[in-house]
């Protein structure tokens, strides 16, 4: 290892490296670094750990259970008023309430219901996160998310009907398929719906989710380690 070259024993280094790759796969793809968020999956991760990250700069983070982000979040937001917390796993109707109170972007709105309750709280509370729609591009039978052909009808009842604002997409591909074709799909449905943000690609893959213009990428275990499988990022 170079002086000038991160340590990848530790949180710091890690996310330095992650950051490096990030910036290499955005200037490959003809774009510019900075034009790639990255969201530091925190799932399991101890709230001193997270502060590691913090040090080091990272501002942007995914939580995938709200309970858990409760436990960690609201002290660490209180001491960094500039965090951007992200709500990447499944959103239940009867957590809306705590998930707008606390998340600055909820990822995975992807049905009418969660999606009037999240109009129902945002009127009542006056927060607005902003809300992405996630996309079931696999169509897998228990994976959560709206279907690629039902995307624009869901957009347009959330935003003619609930009157939401739509940011973006997101989506999980299959574990065991190609992700390319997913992010490709999903970048298509954006273009064709008219939004902007594209949160694709995790640990594994993300250097493919920026070259179909991904804008945010959601990574946990080459920052924080391995965690169960299953967990997002």
């Amino acid at each position: 290892m170079t002086p000038n070259q991160p340590d990848p024993t530790d949180v710091q280094g890690r996310l330095a490296l992650v950051k490096q790759e990030i910036a290499i796969a955005a200037e490959a793809a003809g774009r510019e670094p900075n034009s790639v968020e990255l969201v530091a999956v925190t799932k399991t991760v101890a709230g001193p750990v997270i502060a590691e990250a913090i040090a080091a700069g990272q501002r942007c983070f995914g939580e995938n259970r709200i309970q858990e982000a409760w436990s960690k979040w609201p002290a660490l937001k209180e001491r960094h008023s500039d965090i951007e917390l992200h709500l990447i796993g499944p959103l239940q109707s009867n957590k809306t309430r705590e998930a707008v109170a606390l998340f600055d972007v909820i990822e995975t709105v992807d049905r009418p219901k969660i999606a009037r309750t999240i109009a129902e709280e945002i009127a009542r509370s006056n927060q607005h996160p902003r809300l992405f729609v996630q996309v079931n591009t696999g169509e897998e039978p228990q994976k959560a998310g709206v279907v690629p052909g039902e995307v624009e009808s869901f957009i347009a009842l959330c935003r003619d009907t609930f009157g939401l604002a739509i940011d973006g997409l997101m989506c999980i591909p299959p574990f065991d398929e190609e992700p390319a074709m997913h992010f490709a799909l999903l970048a298509k449905i954006a273009e064709r719906v008219g939004v902007k943000e594209l949160s694709m690609g995790m640990s594994g893959d993300f250097a493919r989710a920026i070259s179909f213009g991904a804008t945010y990428v959601r990574i946990g275990t080459a920052i924080f380690g391995e965690r169960p499988k299953g967990d997002d990022g």
